[in-house]
């Protein structure tokens, strides 16, 4: 069984816009105790934006300043800036083959120069696609093809444990649990290289608001609308479910039923538009998929949004993302037997804080909240490069 090295982990995206060079964040991080960090594309080393003479001065500059301060560029990962588009799932192949060959592969070459890994998220099915179940099974296995490619490539790169990022609602996928899985096994099946997980501990949020209604659910909800007018947030999943349901409470009630059953049969073609229960459980994903997880991205959260909340003590008070917990369910993940037809699971974790930056807070109030973070994980990570067993043995 494998006992997989723990470290704690930064991501310079707190930094953006602020410390930008590397010789800035690198110090900023280092004088707060960290030595591993996750370079964020949003931190001016974006291919996107930043052509290859700058990005390998970028690279020099943080060879040269991480050797001087004793911190590493252990990840590379992307940004805002291609999240924000449905990129390798584009309506246009031209744009996935862009991002596929002139954005990842570059972002691939950066990582493997740094002796990194790589995760990254960068794409998303349009509402036309989740509409129908042929175009939705062709973008997806499109998608599977391209992660295998750059599986390969990264491969081919010596990067140890390449990945992409789970995310929370119908059109990201993987966003649920056994989604998830099969992302994992087609992407190993069809490049035969390793290719894993990013779990983000507020990325169950938004799951618990697509789950599948049964039919005394839905003619309740018919009832409901009948007397007070529109119920926001009721999800039927298909644009066709929903119209039946508008025919359904215009009908009388005696016919109510029928509908119901014909929604149920319509919602049966569209299975990747609903969420089971666990799936809005942080630490269900962490047992079920943290073995397949080589970046944990930490932000602290009452489940009810992922904003990327420091861990200090105003926000630990009502947070359910605690590291005694979290560590438990990592053990529990390396404890059962590997699944099936899915990569080997990791033999390092990097456990990453991700916090974000409002743009009017003031640079005092964010470097406070992310040396509280630090000093808060640190009580479960004290040492960079621990066994799992270790940090469990020695919990706080």
């Amino acid at each position: 069984m494998i006992d997989p090295k723990i470290y704690l982990a930064v991501d310079n995206c707190f930094a953006s816009k602020r410390w930008t060079r590397p010789s800035e964040w690198l110090e900023l991080l280092g004088n707060m105790g960290v030595t591993c960090v996750e370079a964020s594309a949003d931190n001016e080393c974006d291919p996107l934006y930043m052509d290859r003479g700058y990005l390998e001065r970028w690279v020099r500059e943080v060879q040269a300043e991480g050797r001087k301060r004793g911190v590493r560029v252990a990840n590379l990962y992307s940004g805002h800036g291609t999240y924000a588009t449905l990129g390798l799932t584009h309506h246009d192949p031209a744009v996935r083959d862009r991002i596929q060959n002139e954005w990842l592969k570059p972002m691939a070459d950066i990582a493997a120069s740094l002796s990194a890994g790589l995760g990254f998220y960068c794409h998303a099915f349009s509402d036309s696609v989740l509409q129908s179940p042929e175009a939705y099974k062709e973008a997806e296995e499109d998608l599977y093809t391209r992660l295998a490619d750059i599986a390969e490539y990264a491969r081919t790169l010596g990067i140890r444990a390449p990945g992409v990022e789970q995310m929370y609602t119908p059109h990201q996928i993987p966003w649920t649990i056994e989604g998830s899985k099969r992302l994992l096994r087609e992407v190993f099946g069809r490049s035969q290289s390793p290719f894993y997980m990013t779990l983000d501990t507020g990325h169950q949020s938004g799951q618990s608001k697509f789950l599948r209604p049964n039919a005394w659910r839905i003619e309740e909800m018919a009832d409901r609308f009948r007397k007070d007018g529109y119920q926001p947030s009721f999800w039927l999943g298909p644009k066709s479910a929903y119209a039946l349901f508008d025919r359904m409470i215009r009908e009388p009630a005696e016919g109510q039923a029928s509908y119901a059953a014909q929604i149920v049969r319509e919602m049966d073609r569209y299975p990747h538009l609903f969420a089971e229960q666990s799936d809005g459980d942080t630490y269900r994903w962490l047992e079920e998929l943290g073995g397949y997880s080589p970046i944990i991205h930490l932000q602290q959260t009452t489940g009810a949004s992922s904003s990327h909340l420091p861990f200090t003590e105003e926000y630990n008070r009502n947070g359910i993302i605690l590291g005694e917990p979290l560590l438990k369910a990592l053990e529990k993940a390396y404890q059962v037997p590997d699944e099936e037809d899915l990569p080997p699971k990791c033999a390092e974790i990097y456990l990453t804080l991700e916090i974000f930056s409002g743009t009017s807070e003031m640079n005092a109030d964010i470097l406070k909240k992310m040396r509280d973070s630090i000093v808060y994980w640190r009580q479960f990570i004290p040492a960079d490069g621990m066994k799992l067993s270790e940090a469990v043995q020695n919990l706080p």
